[in-house]
């Protein structure tokens, strides 16, 4: 599929011939010449492969991350258990996340009693598939799918991110720049499109810097999809499926591999969405707390409630674990905010999760060099602020995944 951002045009001549017929010319050399930009940054960023590499972690933060007492990972570092920390000359420890995931395994495998360690779902539990959605630009909508899918890797679970916005910022956040790391039928695309060349979705996945975190990449050639299925609609061939049934197909051939599935949807209400939708065991629906994205929420669930109810009457399935509204980019001290934020309690009830994602310059400041505030470090920052932001985030999603366990235990 030929690249759409491609152009020999110069930006210089594009804008002396602009006002005839060449908006596309103006457009397409923008698009050229920003391309190249981001990508010299992130060779700046990342040399010499531009590969992005996760920091480690001090004793501290690794006991903190397992859930156990820093003078414990210090013993077992004494008797020689478990993988063994690097060591500064002035005596400080510190672990790579593969040493944090390796002493989960161990203590689980060491262990008494009923507490886990690695905290991954039986066979009889099923997969679950979070579709984090909204159609309103601002909503935090690829933040909260990032630091989500992170943490719960942190956490020891099995986690595939999804990509399915055209604009790749969950991708990018992971380290792949899509006009240049994807090629074609390298996104979902590739496993969900029609007609022939179909390909595994196990073929589409590639590993991050995290380890435990899978993901499958966006670019621009989603867009396809969303121009295909209403052809595919209207010719009706048989023995081909539903647009809606294809996220779920696709997922289903890796369902082994993984605990939990985080999709980062399209801003907008299409068949990409809807068919994520079908996919999903549970919803996440982020906004941000002011009166015109409340009024926009209004207008995506109004349309996705009629978009459902005619996907349901053709067969989709429409069974949740869960839904709920994730207040975003919140300002405590702001009151108009802080009314919008009790006016939607009072009508959601518990739909609004309890913990709100602090509005913070920590989060934007690491999102600069395509980090969440997850890989960053306390010493970056103010460390008041970085406190703050990365408690908010956190309980956020402990919220989240005390969901995911009430479900696993129903």
């Amino acid at each position: 599929m030929p690249s759409p951002h491609k152009s020999s045009v110069d930006t210089k001549v594009a804008e002396e011939r602009f006002g005839t017929a060449t908006l596309h010319d103006l457009i397409a050399a923008d698009a050229t010449g920003l391309s190249q930009k981001l990508q010299e940054h992130r060779l700046k960023l990342f040399p010499p492969k531009a590969e992005k590499t996760l920091r480690r972690f001090s004793s501290t933060e690794a006991a903190k991350i397992i859930g156990v007492a820093d003078s414990y990972l210090r013993q077992l570092s004494i008797e020689g258990k478990g993988p063994k920390p690097e060591t500064t000359v002035h005596g400080r420890r510190s672990y790579s996340f593969a040493d944090i995931r390796a002493l989960r395994k161990f203590l689980d495998e060491a262990g008494k009693g009923d507490r886990r360690y690695l905290p991954q779902r039986r066979p009889d539990q099923h997969l679950q598939i979070i579709c984090v959605a909204n159609f309103k630009g601002g909503s935090a909508k690829t933040t909260t799918a990032g630091h989500l899918a992170q943490y719960l890797a942190l956490r020891g679970y099995r986690v595939l991110a999804v990509d399915l916005d055209p604009q790749a910022s969950l991708t990018a956040l992971h380290g792949y720049q899509p006009e240049f790391d994807i090629g074609p039928d390298e996104t979902l695309y590739g496993a969900i499109k029609f007609g022939e060349g179909r390909r595994s979705t196990r073929d589409i996945i590639k590993k991050t810097y995290f380890p435990g975190l899978d993901l499958i990449p966006g670019n621009i050639e989603l867009m396809e999809f969303e121009h295909e299925s209403p052809v595919a609609l209207s010719e009706k061939k048989s023995g081909s499926t539903m647009f809606f049934t294809r996220v779920s197909q696709a997922l289903a051939e890796v369902e082994a591999d993984y605990d939990i599935v985080v999709i980062d949807c399209p801003p907008q209400l299409g068949f990409l969405t809807l068919s994520a939708l079908c996919a999903a065991t549970a919803l996440l629906i982020t906004v941000h707390p002011q009166m015109l994205d409340i009024m926009s929420m209004c207008q995506f669930l109004l349309m996705t409630s009629d978009l459902l109810a005619v996907v349901a009457k053709a067969g989709g399935n429409m069974q949740y674990d869960w839904m709920r509204y994730l207040v975003t980019r919140h300002e405590p001290t702001d009151g108009p905010q802080t009314q919008m934020v009790a006016f939607m309690r009072s009508l959601f009830g518990e739909r609004v999760l309890t913990n709100a994602m602090l509005k913070s310059t920590a989060i934007s400041d690491a999102s600069i060099t395509k980090q969440t505030l997850y890989e960053v470090s306390r010493d970056q920052f103010t460390r008041s602020t970085y406190d703050r932001a990365l408690e908010s985030l956190n309980q956020v999603n402990a919220e989240i995944e005390d969901l995911i366990e009430k479900a696993w235990s129903n």
